[in-house]
């Protein structure tokens, strides 16, 4: 079996979720009993990045026509160079777009939202997440190959260095589906989808005036901010932070929910989370039912006060 991997970058630098599918990768290939081979999209970054993780080879394309996102493109020139049986992509936005199109032109099964390593290999068969997030089921893949993607933070970053070698594939696919106009990227942020700790509010809130103290709460853990659906409707915080069914489905190590009711639609995004706290005035919430840890009170009292109590523990 043929292992391969969709090494995902932005402006050519290597993401997270990038590794975490390569760390991925290898460890199918160690039960398959053979090696990784790692592709990217016109990278700046070293492939001594991939290495580090477990690809003993990197496929780097080069493309002029695919400085600007296209899923079609992307599938074309991927299934250029590739001629694998497994490919291992990250759970990613553009990522996911890419995978089904590219199970399309191979005729491959597609595996999506994996949780952990194979269960199985011939044939192989893994835990993915079902019913928008609210359950489990075991996928089995028994035709010519299968494409996989990775549920974000549920493997894990794996370091596993190994001997690796790079080959430079110049390629120039028709990108005629899209055309970028202009191109906008946040800074000073942490990725949502990537981060380890989130922290996110609701309606609790009472307004967009009162995010201070989730932000410096958020500051203080190295972590994400993001809100609830009806806080990103009524337009106290961007789009972009809204988790749940209809916006970001998210895996941190530790989410910690702030005033928000805990509706099934919001749990769909979060219920991946390895722990939960809920923070809420309601001992009646939803919440409190998914949750690991709960505290009943007002979070105008206990945000201020975490924040202080964890600063302090920090010295």
């Amino acid at each position: 079996m043929a292992v391969f991997v969709y090494a995902e970058n932005i402006n050519g630098v290597y993401k997270k979720a990038g590794f975490e599918a390569v760390s991925y990768a290898k460890a199918v290939a160690d039960q398959a009993g053979d090696t990784v081979t790692a592709i990217s999209v016109n990278p700046t970054d070293s492939s001594d990045l991939l290495y580090k993780y477990g690809a003993s080879n990197v496929i780097n394309i080069k493309d002029e026509g695919l400085k600007g996102f296209s899923a079609k493109a992307f599938a074309q020139a991927i299934n250029e160079v590739m001629d694998g049986n497994i490919i291992v992509f990250p759970h990613t936005t553009d990522a996911s777009s890419i995978a089904p199109m590219l199970a399309v032109m191979k005729n491959y099964s597609l595996i999506t939202n994996v949780l952990s390593a194979p269960e199985g290999i011939s044939p192989l068969q893994v835990k993915r997440k079902a019913f928008s997030g609210k359950g489990f089921m075991h996928a089995k893949a028994e035709g010519n190959g299968v494409i996989l993607t990775v549920s974000q933070n549920a493997f894990g970053v794996k370091e596993n260095t190994v001997s690796g070698s790079e080959d430079v594939k110049n390629l120039s696919i028709a990108n005629e589906d899209t055309k970028v106009i202009s191109h906008e990227q946040s800074s000073g942020k942490l990725d949502l989808k990537e981060a380890e700790v989130v922290v996110s509010a609701g309606r609790g809130m009472k307004g967009p005036e009162n995010w201070g103290m989730v932000e410096e709460l958020a500051t203080v853990l190295g972590a994400a901010t993001a809100c609830s659906k009806p806080v990103s409707d009524i337009g106290w915080r961007p789009h972009t932070e809204h988790v749940g069914q209809t916006g970001k489905a998210i895996s941190p190590n530790l989410y910690v929910a702030v005033g928000i009711s805990g509706a099934i639609q919001h749990l769909a995004g979060v219920n991946s989370s390895k722990t939960i706290v809920v923070i809420n005035n309601d001992p009646e919430a939803p919440f409190f039912k998914s949750a690991d840890y709960g505290v009943v009170g007002d979070a105008f009292q206990i945000i201020p006060a975490l924040t202080e109590k964890i600063k302090a523990l920090k010295g």
